[in-house]
């Protein structure tokens, strides 16, 4: 079925193609250049979750997997290709469980830790500040530190700050040059506790504000280093958590967090990250495309409380969230990731573009071996890596870091798909329908003055040729990779590491003003023009 829906997107009209052929008009305004796509919005997040730290990031200098000073080098290398631009730790519910003090001096006198958020895992508390914020001056990203309200202190806080960012001659920075660090480091993002609502403190948004701003009194600004102040947002859709911190805090912070997953819901199963039937592809894919309603009505609720646009939108949470592996263990939240997941990573970054004007960051849950990572590693002396969809998504779209966005008008079918990911739900919760596009596109301006554009055609069985009118720019040269492959629960292993990954693509053709593309069904394409 197709139907008229003009305001589905913000920027992007979805209309009512005549056609009986496959042949969809569109046109990429140039001429109509909106928000800078924050390089943010490709962030990435590293709790102390599972093997996401200690056999993901960290392996240690002695391990016999090859290491750079203890960083995986496999991992560090791939992370490398991907320009992180941020990196969120050390959690998450984590971080309010954590104790910095724990985690710096000689590895052989830090006490462990029991994670009693996943697992009951025992940690040694080799990976803490000094490995963290060293491991983002090598990535040359910006860290993103999550201090803990929820079992913390005023003073433990103040002083982790005073130990990171202090040059003076003061007690916290004295320990840090006692440890081996002589010149403190850049820390721009620090959040004043996460998941406040839940397993952050239970606390409602009234009690938070306070502890927020009691918080925030003490957390001093140390000589040129300026805190970007992060205060914890809602979960998806309680725009009330929203209200009452925009009134209670206002300009106290300079960003607010937003938790989004891609999940059925949090009691009993979830579903399999590979096993899976075409409903279940098609809602999520629908369940992923809420975000943007989320996203509007909080901003909505922003805009009315800051029209200066001075507190942006942190998406600081978002992926899928599918069952564990079988055999994994129990807590570690071991989940692979097929095809099907790399569409989740690129309709949600083309929401994320599309909203840049609130929207600064965004963090993927998680960077390695946890929900919907960039990186799957095993722990064999020898050590194995697999990169998966969602990190070929994340490598294809590198060029919109910071770049210009540019709106794209596209003629689409729109189908509706259920709110019910098992069918035995249905009535009982999460009953209607959401519109589902089956074409989506997304443009930008770069700093070198070329066009990047992303098409993803999210149909299992129909291939579309797109008719893309170029208006305000000549291009002369266009060139791209497809990221696809032969079923859409197709996934990445050990065994077959190269089962999805991007190829060449070759069927774009310009002539005049116009750029004709074939798009194959489930399907994402980037191309750059010249």
């Amino acid at each position: 079925m197709r139907k008229l829906l003009s305001t589905l997107f913000i920027a992007i009209a979805m209309t009512f193609s005549a056609s009986a052929t496959d042949a969809v008009k569109a046109t990429l305004h140039a001429d109509k250049p909106g928000a800078k796509i924050n390089r943010e919005i490709y962030g990435q997040f590293s709790e102390h979750l599972g093997s996401c730290i200690y056999g993901g990031l960290w392996v240690g200098e002695a391990s016999p997997i090859p290491n750079i000073k203890g960083y995986r080098k496999d991992v560090f290398e791939a992370l490398q290709k991907l320009h992180i631009p941020v990196l969120r730790w050390p959690g998450g519910c984590f971080a309010d469980d954590y104790h910095w003090m724990d985690g710096i001096g000689p590895k052989s006198q830090r006490p462990s830790l029991r994670n009693n958020n996943w697992g009951g895992t025992i940690e040694d508390n080799s990976f803490g500040t000094h490995e963290f914020l060293n491991l983002c001056e090598m990535l040359d990203c910006e860290p993103y530190i999550s201090g803990n309200v929820g079992s913390g202190t005023v003073k433990e806080m103040a002083q982790w700050v005073e130990y990171m960012t202090s040059d003076g001659d003061t007690p916290m920075a004295r320990l840090r040059r006692q440890n081996g660090r002589e010149k403190a480091w850049k820390v721009k993002y620090f959040g004043i506790g996460n998941e406040a609502w839940g397993c952050g403190g239970n606390m409602t948004p009234e009690y938070y504000s306070n502890e927020y701003r009691k918080y925030n009194t003490y957390l001093r600004d140390q000589g040129q280093n300026k805190l970007y102040r992060i205060a914890s947002g809602a979960s998806d859709y309680d725009y009330n958590w929203t209200k009452v911190l925009m009134e209670n805090i206002g300009r106290q912070m300079q960003g607010i967090s937003l938790h989004y997953y891609t999940c059925s819901g949090w009691d009993g199963s979830k579903g399999s990250a590979i096993k899976f039937n075409n409903d279940q592809y098609y809602w999520a894919l629908g369940k992923c495309l809420e975000i943007e309603d989320v996203i509007k009505k909080h901003k909505a609720i922003m805009d009315e409380k800051d029209p200066q646009n001075t507190i942006g939108l942190l998406v600081d949470e978002w992926g899928t969230w599918w069952d564990e592996e079988p055999g994994t263990i129990s807590g570690h939240l071991y989940q692979q990731n097929a095809l099907r997941d790399a569409f989740v990573a690129a309709l949600s970054l083309n929401v994320f573009h599309r909203h840049a004007d609130r929207v600064k960051m965004a963090n993927i849950a998680q960077i390695v071996n946890v929900l919907q990572s960039m990186i799957l590693t095993d722990q064999e002396d020898t050590g194995h890596m697999v990169l998966t969809p969602t990190y070929h998504v994340f490598e294809m779209y590198t060029p919109f870091q910071d770049a210009t966005y540019l709106p794209v008008d596209i003629e689409t079918e729109i189908i509706q798909v259920s709110k019910s990911y098992f069918k035995e739900k249905d009535g009982a919760k999460d009953a209607g329908y959401r519109p589902l596009p089956l074409l989506s596109a997304s443009a930008a301006k770069t700093k070198e003055g070329n066009i990047v554009l992303s098409l993803t055609n999210v149909s299992l069985d129909t291939d579309k040729t797109v008719e893309l009118k170029l208006a305000g720019i000549k291009a002369k040269t266009v060139s791209g990779r497809i990221l696809t492959s032969r079923k859409v629960d197709d996934y990445n292993d050990f065994q077959y590491p190269n089962k999805v990954a991007p190829t060449t693509f070759k069927d774009a053709k310009l002539k005049d003003d116009v750029l004709l593309i074939k798009v194959p069904a489930k399907s994402i394409i980037v191309l750059t023009m010249k």
